[in-house]
C-alpha cells in the first residue's frame, strides 16, 4: 500500500481524535505523535476529516498528471459522478471545458464504468448462484474485508470498480490514452496504484480544484441533462440498486453505508446469519457524496443527494458490455503483523494502567478505544502508550499534587468567586484550630478569616504577598500570601505560621527593653553617686578653706 496519507508531525497536538474516529484503530502513537499503520489503515479517510490541526496529508499528484500531459500521449479524465454534489451548477460539459483547458485531451464520467459493473452484478446475481454477494466499488471496504475479515472474501464480488473499469474501456477505445480519476475518496489513489496500466494518476475534487485557481480557470454553470445516464446515482446510498434489476426473487438486496455498520454486517455473514443477499457496501456514510475530500468540508447530505438525483436519468449509459473474464478482478489476503497478547500480558498492562479490577476498568473512550482491555491489546502492540489514559493521568495528577499538598507545611485554601472554600488542607486546619475539611467546606471564609484582603485581590486581580498579620481568635502569627487563578477563576491563600518566630523576636524586643531600662538605672544611679561625691568633695573642700583662713588669721595676729 502506498502512502496516501501523511503526518505533518509539527501539527499533531497530541488528541486522539484521529484515533478515536479510526474504525480499525490502524494509528500508532509514539512520542506524542500519530502515525498511520499502512498496514492494518483502510484509508476511509476519517482522520483526515476529523483532525482539528490539519495534520493529516493526501498526497498530491498534481505533477504526475502534469507530467502526463506533457509525455505527448492523449490524457483522459474519468470524472467520478459525485462532481455534481462538488461543484454546485456545473455539469459535465463546463468540467470537460474547464479540463481540456489544462490540458487534457477529453473528460468522461466515471458512471460509464458504472454501467458496465453494474451490468455484471446483475449477471452475477442471476448466474453464479452465489449465497451472498458485496459490491466491491468502494475500495476501502475491499481493504477492509482483505485485512479484517479473509474468510468473506469469498463473498466480495470479483470485478472491476466503476473507475477501473471506465478507465480500462477508455484505453481500448483510444490508442496509448493515460487515465486520471478525479473524485472524493483517498482509497483510489491506493487502489490505482495496486493495479497496475489501468488508472495512471489519481487526483481529488480539492486538487483539481487547486489547479483551476493557479491557471485561474472559472467553471461556467450549465447542466445538461441526458436520459442515458442512471449510473450517475452509483456514488449516493443505495445508489449501486438504484441501477441494478433486482429482479431475482431469491435475493435480498440491501445497501449498508460507515465502515462501524459494514463491519457489524460482515460480522453477521461471518457466523452466518447472512444468506441470499446482495450487499451495496460504501465506507462513508451517505456513500461517495460523504467522502473525506468532498471539497466543501461539510456534510450537506440532503442538498448533495438531490444534485446527484437531478442530475441522473432514467436509462443506462450506452455501453459497450465486456465478456466477465475482461472485467475479473483478483482479491488476495492481505496479512496483518499484529501480535495478540496473552491474557497474563493484558493484565499485566492493566495494572500498569491502574486497573486492578474491572470496576476500575471505566471504558471511557477518551485515549480513542473503546475499551480498557483494547487499549491494553494496543500498548502490547506498540500502538498506544500508557499515558494516553485520561483517567491515570488525572489519578496520576491528583495523586502527585495531593502528596504536595497535604505535605507542606504552609497551610493552603482554595476559594471560589463566591469566597467559599473549596479546599483546606490539613496545615491550615492546624492553623485555624479546625478539625476537619467538613467542619468549613462550601462556608464562607468570613467564618474563619477577614475577608478584607481576599476582596480586594478579587477587585485588583493582583496578588498580595507576605503580608504579616495576627489571628488574635487563633492566637497565631502568619505571613498570607493571595493570588488570584484566573483562568479558573479561584483565590489561593497560602498561610506561614510564623508564631514561634514573631514569640522569638518579641521575647528578643522585652530583653532588649530590660536591659535598657536597667543600663538607664544603672547610669542614673552612677550619676547620683558622682553628684554626691561631688557634693562631699565640696563640702570638705570649704571647710578646709575655712580651717586654713583661720590658721593664717592666727599666725598674722603672732
Amino acid at each position: 500500500m502506498q502512502d496516501c496519507l501523511t503526518l505533518k508531525k509539527s501539527n499533531c497536538k497530541n488528541c486522539y481524535k484521529c484515533i478515536r474516529h479510526c474504525p480499525v484503530k490502524s494509528i500508532r502513537f509514539s512520542g506524542n505523535q500519530a502515525h498511520i499503520i499502512n498496514n492494518e489503515c483502510i484509508l476511509c479517510g476519517h482522520c483526515f476529516v476529523v483532525c482539528p490541526q490539519n495534520a493529516k496529508q493526501i498526497v498530491d499528484e498534481t505533477e504526475k498528471v502534469r507530467v502526463l500531459i506533457q509525455s505527448g500521449n492523449p490524457v483522459v479524465v474519468s470524472l467520478a459522478p459525485s462532481f455534481i454534489a462538488n461543484y454546485d451548477g456545473v455539469g459535465i460539459g463546463a468540467m470537460r471545458e474547464a479540463l481540456k483547458k489544462l490540458g487534457f485531451y477529453d473528460a468522461e464520467e466515471t458512471a460509464i464504468g458504472a454501467t458496465i459493473v453494474k451490468k455484471e452484478y446483475d449477471r452475477m446475481v442471476d448466474e453464479d448462484n452465489r449465497d451472498v454477494i458485496i459490491s466491491s466499488c468502494c475500495h476501502s471496504i475491499n481493504l477492509l474485508i482483505q485485512k479484517y475479515f479473509p474468510k468473506e472474501l469469498e463473498c466480495l464480488a470479483d470485478v472491476l470498480s466503476p473507475m477501473q473499469a471506465h478507465c480500462k474501456d477508455i484505453k481500448q477505445r483510444i490508442p496509448n490514452a493515460k487515465t486520471v480519476f478525479i473524485g472524493p475518496c483517498v482509497a483510489k489513489k491506493d487502489e490505482a496504484e495496486h493495479y497496475d496500466d489501468i488508472v495512471d494518476a489519481v487526483l481529488t475534487f480539492e486538487e483539481l480544484t487547486e489547479w483551476f485557481k493557479k491557471e485561474n480557470i472559472e467553471l461556467n454553470k450549465e447542466i445538461t441533462k441526458i436520459e442515458e445516464s442512471k449510473a450517475r446515482f452509483f456514488p449516493t446510498t443505495g445508489g449501486i440498486l438504484k441501477t441494478m434489476a433486482k429482479d431475482n426473487p431469491n435475493y435480498t438486496y440491501l445497501a449498508i453505508d460507515g465502515v462501524e455498520n459494514c463491519i457489524a454486517a460482515l460480522q453477521d455473514i461471518e457466523s452466518g446469519k447472512i444468506h441470499n443477499c446482495f450487499i451495496e457496501m460504501s465506507s462513508c456514510v451517505g456513500s461517495c457524496i460523504g467522502g473525506p475530500v468532498m471539497e466543501k468540508y461539510h456534510r450537506s447530505p440532503v442538498k448533495d443527494y438531490m444534485a446527484v438525483a437531478n442530475f441522473a436519468g432514467d436509462k443506462d449509459f450506452d455501453v459497450s458490455q465486456p465478456d466477465a473474464a475482461d472485467i475479473r478482478k483478483y482479491f488476495s489476503i492481505i496479512e496483518l503483523k499484529s501480535k495478540i497478547p496473552s491474557e497474563y500480558e493484558i493484565q499485566n498492562i492493566l495494572h500498569q494502567m491502574g486497573k486492578f479490577s474491572p470496576e476500575q476498568e471505566l471504558n471511557c473512550g477518551s485515549c480513542g478505544y473503546d475499551t480498557c482491555r483494547e487499549k491494553a491489546i494496543a500498548i502490547f502492540q506498540g500502538k498506544a502508550e500508557i499515558s494516553m489514559c485520561l483517567p491515570y493521568l488525572k489519578d496520576k495528577a491528583e495523586s502527585f499534587s495531593d502528596t504536595i499538598v497535604k505535605n507542606t507545611p504552609n497551610g493552603l485554601i482554595v476559594l471560589n468567586d463566591a469566597l467559599e472554600v473549596q479546599q483546606i488542607n490539613s496545615a491550615a486546619l492546624k492553623i485555624l484550630n479546625l478539625r476537619s475539611e467538613s467542619d468549613v467546606l462550601g462556608d464562607q471564609v468570613v467564618r474563619i478569616l477577614d475577608p478584607g484582603i481576599f476582596m480586594k485581590v478579587q477587585q485588583t486581580q493582583k496578588g498580595i504577598y507576605n503580608d504579616r498579620i495576627y489571628l488574635a481568635e487563633y492566637n497565631r502569627f502568619v505571613e498570607q500570601t493571595v493570588i488570584p487563578a484566573k483562568e479558573s477563576h479561584m483565590l489561593i491563600c497560602i498561610m506561614t505560621d510564623v508564631t514561634e518566630e514573631e514569640n522569638e523576636h518579641q521575647k528578643k524586643e522585652e530583653i532588649s527593653r530590660q536591659t535598657v531600662e536597667v543600663a538607664d538605672k544603672v547610669v542614673d544611679k552612677q550619676m547620683r553617686i558622682v553628684q554626691e561625691i561631688a557634693s562631699l568633695l565640696g563640702e570638705t573642700a570649704a571647710e578646709t578653706k575655712i580651717a586654713l583662713s583661720k590658721l593664717k588669721e592666727s599666725i598674722a595676729d603672732e
